[in-house]
């Protein structure tokens, strides 16, 4: 049997599971909120695997070794910055967010959360959220498509609008029937798969280099400071403070992701947030320790053996295909596509909800039927995806940009507004808006400065300073939101002390 045909074996193994999820999980939506929200029913493991697939995407397996494999360990500050991230955002955002969505007149979105929390009738706040998601989250699923077309260039020489076609049809087949739990359980089987393949793919490569004795030395043999923390002998103390803090910036981009932050939303209690926590960091810290010793590996590997890999960005798939079985790289193969794939499926999730649920309904009296809502919650979701396709026909940038960019955007917009909204009495929607936007553009101009630190820290720290300043010269007493307030403060055992 030929390798290609194992290959092919493999991946029509995992787009079958992936279709029969969505059908089960489409047979168990009925309603609007099951649809966006899975009932509010998602077990602690599910909503932590489902938050560490959707939040990894194509670049855990592609764009993080392949930034590695370019530069060397410095590029590990981002997965520092990430874990750290990760595990405050489980910590501090998760249970309470879970708490205030329901309590605050049962939001299912975070644009609907934003407009009950701070009582904004004039549904600017709401509409400005959704609009910030649906430009970034438009970005951020066309580099996952660009990820499925460079995948299958890659692996097969095939065609890479082809190959993004296909990736993005069979994301869009299962999560057009299942919704959110389709895209919240198939996160599951895609979360197990990358983390496998993140371990399997370096243990076998060190093997075949010679152990890491071996492996370290040709590593340090091709670039000096490829092992070190703060880059090469070249790169200046400047330029490696400025990587170190882009990459640790990264952290700060989790508590504004509205794909992430809604698994918190769709958990069974505020209290299961503390094993889901558990679950969820201790999954993301084997998938990132995975991808970097993989780029650092194929340092090594290629320097031995060589045939180079021409686009870093797929080194974990080169390695997969010249040290696995054709059926076991199949699976290796598979699970690049459930990363990829794993995200594609809550952007799109994510943009339906913002134009059915924070602006179709915001604007259309009386209130559509249940059965409409759903019908025009699979129409959004088919809408952004062929705006993405279009713009990832032909890529301009990484996939790793791609991504940084979205994610800076989110972080910078949303980031602040979610923990001044969880944990200070005083946020107004005037400040709201005006941190949101301001965060938003900042995010632009600062990436056109091209200074070498990335966007997300000055626009974070922008967008934090404008809302808290402010909501400070706007704020008015409202007994409704202090009442609320102080119930999500006792739901999660907390003081109501919070008061800043």
């Amino acid at each position: 049997m030929s390798g290609n045909l194992y290959t092919y074996i493999a991946l029509a193994v995992y787009f079958g599971a992936m279709l029969l999820i969505g059908y089960l999980a489409y047979l168990k939506t009925s309603d609007h909120e099951s649809y966006m929200l899975a009932g509010r029913g998602l077990p602690p493991w599910v909503a932590a695997l489902s938050a560490g697939a959707s939040d990894m995407s194509g670049w855990l397996i592609m764009g993080l070794p392949g930034a590695i494999y370019t530069t060397g360990l410095i590029e590990g500050w981002i997965a520092v910055g990430l874990l750290i991230g990760a595990y405050l955002n489980w910590r501090l955002v998760a249970p309470r967010l879970r708490a205030y969505t329901e309590i605050s007149r049962n939001s299912i979105t975070l644009p609907s959360f934003f407009e009950n929390r701070l009582r904004d009738n004039s549904r600017l706040l709401r509409s400005i959220s959704s609009i910030v998601i649906l430009v970034f989250f438009t970005l951020y699923a066309s580099s996952g498509m660009v990820a499925g077309g460079k995948f299958f260039e890659s692996a097969f020489g095939g065609d890479y609008v082809t190959g993004m076609m296909l990736v993005t049809a069979v994301t869009l087949t299962y999560t057009l029937f299942g919704g959110f739990l389709g895209a919240s359980l198939t996160d599951v089987v895609q979360g197990l798969m990358m983390v496998v393949a993140l371990i399997v793919v370096p243990a076998v490569a060190i093997m075949a280099v010679g152990g890491m004795g071996e492996t370290a030395s040709l590593v340090t043999t091709v670039g000096a400071g490829n092992l070190s923390f703060i880059g090469a002998g070249q790169m200046t103390a400047g330029a490696a403070a400025l990587v170190i803090a882009s990459g640790l910036a990264w952290g700060l981009g989790y508590f504004g992701q509205p794909h992430i932050v809604v698994r918190f939303m769709a958990l069974r209690t505020p209290q299961e947030a503390r094993s889901a926590r558990i679950i969820g960091t201790s999954w993301q810290f084997l998938s990132l320790c995975g991808a970097v010793c993989s780029g650092l590996i194929g340092i090594a590997y290629f320097s031995k053996f060589g045939n180079a890999p021409a686009d870093a960005e797929t080194v974990v798939l080169l390695l997969s295909q010249v040290l696995l079985h054709p059926l076991v790289a199949g699976f290796v193969l598979a699970a690049v596509l459930a990363a990829i794939m794993s995200t594609l499926s809550s952007q799109l999730i994510v943009c339906s909800s913002a134009l059915v649920e924070d602006i179709y309904r915001a604007i259309k009296k009386p209130a559509p039927s249940q059965q409409t809502l759903i019908v025009l919650g699979r129409s959004g979701v088919l809408a952004v995806a062929i705006i993405a396709a279009v713009l990832a026909v032909d890529p301009s940038d990484t996939i790793l940009g791609l991504v940084a960019f979205a994610w800076a955007g989110f972080g910078a917009a949303f980031g602040p507004l979610v923990l001044l909204s969880l944990y200070w009495r005083k946020l107004t929607n005037v400040g709201a808006i005006a941190g949101m936007v301001s965060g938003s553009i900042m995010v632009f101009v600062w990436k056109s400065l091209d200074t070498g630190l990335y966007e997300l820290l000055p626009a974070f720290i922008t967008s934090m300073v404008v809302t808290a300043l402010v909501s400070r010269a706007t704020y008015r007493r409202n007994e409704e939101i202090e009442r609320e307030f102080t119930r999500t403060c006792q739901a999660v055992g907390a003081t109501a002390g919070h008061q800043a």
